[in-house]
């Protein structure tokens, strides 16, 4: 995700600096090369040898005849990205005003003069948060083109947000974005049909390829919207939570008028089976359900959006690499999507997979782990936005 990417981490004085340490190793272990620059504030919470040891390079604690702001922030400076975390709502008020009084602020102000981008993860006290004085600032500066990386409201605190959230927010402000302006619908993981009160029938898909996707689209400047089988706050994508099929299609057919494309991960339910207020007695010698099948998602998506991108997904369980692309290939022509990534079903719940991307003119074999396959799947949905 941050592969070959330079990021100079501004740290100031938030007690949120003392998990600076473990946020550089989490870039690092992403792709990214740190430098970090503190403030004095910065070096009362969090030593500079910390941080050299984190980052693996030397720490900027002062502007020197060096003019250490120009050669990590400058236009033909080390660093592909500015990420300023924790910021202070000095340090943001700061910005806003272009003063140059500590390391941070003079290289932030360095950055944004010579179009570096620049991520900013605020964390203070929530009355500061809250001020209309830093929400005038904040509003200033993301008209700047500065990306902010929300904070979590809680105990009263706006604590930084997740190192996740902030290497996401960071790879997204590094990457040259060509999904920018475009929205995709993705859905994921297992929908859920109900039996009774209790009972449902599902599958095994554990959502991990859908999220996958959903986070490489939002790198690539995607606005996304995951369909999916819960109602976490995700820090890459607005979650439209459902459970069965019918909720699955009834919402993406809501969201693909204004979208630009769908990917349909989703391992939706085939059958449904009619519901059953109170829960079925047990102790019966049999129990037939009588199992009715379910009108095909990709289908009447593209009834109604003749024109729309759609990515569709094969899991098959028998048969090899030739019968996989020959189903592929009929669902690709059947539903006139634009790629089908077909692949064994014995990869659901897996952190790896193996997956064969089928076109109109041939397929591509993948393997490796499904974050991986979420980033090919993004760069091939590119070429249909």
């Amino acid at each position: 995700m941050l592969q070959g990417v330079n990021v100079a981490l501004g740290v100031t004085g938030s007690i949120a600096a003392v998990k600076t340490v473990e946020l550089a190793h989490e870039l690092r272990r992403r792709g990214a090369t740190v430098r970090a620059v503190t403030t004095d504030a910065a070096r009362g919470i969090v030593h500079p040898w910390a941080l050299e040891f984190a980052t693996g390079n030397e720490v900027v604690t002062e502007i020197t005849g060096g003019v250490e702001h120009v050669a990590l922030c400058g236009r033909d400076g080390w660093a592909d990205v500015l990420l300023v975390a924790p910021a202070t709502a000095n340090t943001v008020g700061k910005m806003a005003a272009a003063i140059d009084d500590t390391p941070v602020t003079t290289c932030a102000t360095t950055a944004l003069g010579a179009d570096v981008p620049v991520v900013v993860a605020p964390a203070m006290h929530e009355p500061m948060y809250d001020h209309p004085g830093v929400a005038e600032t904040i509003e200033r500066v993301e008209s700047w083109g500065v990306d902010f990386v929300d904070p979590r409201i809680e105990e009263g605190k706006a604590k930084i947000a997740t190192e996740d959230a902030i290497a996401l927010a960071t790879a997204r402000a590094a990457s040259d974005q060509p999904l920018a302006d475009t929205h995709v619908v993705v859905t994921s993981g297992a929908t859920t049909e109900s039996i009774d009160p209790i009972r449902t029938l599902s599958n095994r898909s554990s959502g991990r390829t859908g999220r996958a996707v959903a986070r490489a689209c939002y790198v690539r400047g995607a606005d996304v919207t995951i369909v999916h089988d819960g109602d976490d706050d995700l820090p890459y994508a607005t979650v439209e939570p459902v459970e069965s099929a019918a909720e699955m299609t009834a919402a993406v057919m809501d969201l693909t008028d204004e979208a630009d494309a769908l990917v349909s991960a989703a391992a939706i339910s085939d059958y449904t089976v009619a519901y059953t207020d109170e829960k079925i007695r047990s102790g019966q010698d049999e129990l037939t359900l009588k199992l009715e099948p379910t009108p095909k998602l990709v289908d009447t998506v593209r009834e109604a959006y003749p024109d729309l991108p759609i990515v569709g997904f094969k899991a098959e369980t028998e048969g090899d690499d030739d019968d996989i692309v020959e189903r592929a290939r009929d669902l690709l022509a059947r539903a006139d999507l634009s790629f089908v990534v077909g692949n064994d079903a014995s990869v659901m719940g897996a952190d790896a997979t193996r997956a064969l991307i089928v076109t109109e003119d041939g397929y591509d074999v993948f393997e490796g782990d499904k974050a991986d396959l979420g980033g090919r799947i993004a760069n091939e949905l590119v070429a249909f936005c």
